[in-house]
């Protein structure tokens, strides 16, 4: 009986070891990836970059600490209500992820601030979303047509909205689908001033499409 007894008391002392050497490991990745995206700034000032590193690797602990005890199971079940189709499981996770408290993305942006410049800010931005606002606007350019100054800046001004709130959510999947939703806003504000955007982009499919054909003859 006591052999019993020490053997889950064994059992419960490895599974908290383990569990706490993951925690470290975990942290210990958020503090490297931290100061990786800092030292891109090149600021030449270790106390900025001390409290920098900090604000952004709590960040990182903490929308991944709360995204790990959020499962996409922690949201019932059921449709979205703008089409009426059953919620993906990416979906449910995204609800999950966004009731996170706004302390934590308000921490960052103003531990951000403190420190940088707006356009530093959006380079760490640009970090957490692997690019994705010059990389999206960039598309747009390609498939816009003599696209204009005020185009250009209504867009930029959504990709960078997209930008901020992407941060909070751990996968890029998630990332991906909140940009989403700003380009879906993109291409409405086409619309509605005298584009027509599912025209637009049926024309670039198609010079895309003769351009590889064209390689492929020569």
């Amino acid at each position: 009986m006591k052999t019993k007894k020490i053997k889950v008391l064994l059992l419960i002392g490895f599974l908290a070891l383990n569990t706490a050497v993951n925690a470290q490991t975990a942290a210990a990745d958020d503090v490297a990836k931290a100061k990786e995206w800092v030292a891109f700034l090149a600021l030449n000032d270790s106390s900025k970059e001390n409290r920098l590193v900090q604000v952004v690797a709590t960040h990182l602990s903490l929308i991944k600490d709360w995204h790990n005890s959020h499962p996409a199971t922690t949201v019932p079940a059921g449709i979205n209500p703008l089409d009426g189709k059953p919620l993906s499981e990416l979906h449910r996770q995204i609800i999950a992820d966004s009731a996170m408290p706004s302390t934590i993305h308000q921490d960052l942006m103003s531990g951000l601030r403190k420190d940088l410049s707006e356009a530093q800010v959006a380079l760490i931005l640009d970090k957490y979303t692997i690019g994705k606002v010059a990389f999206t606007m960039k598309g747009y350019q390609s498939i816009v047509p003599e696209m204009t100054a005020a185009e250009t800046a209504e867009i930029q001004g959504l990709l960078e909205k997209a930008r901020e709130q992407a941060v909070d959510y751990k996968s890029i999947k998630e990332i991906s689908a909140i940009f989403e939703i700003y380009k879906t806003q993109a291409e409405q504000y086409l619309n509605n001033h005298g584009r027509n955007w599912r025209q637009m982009y049926a024309d670039y499919t198609k010079k895309i499409k003769a351009e590889k054909a064209a390689k492929k003859q020569e």
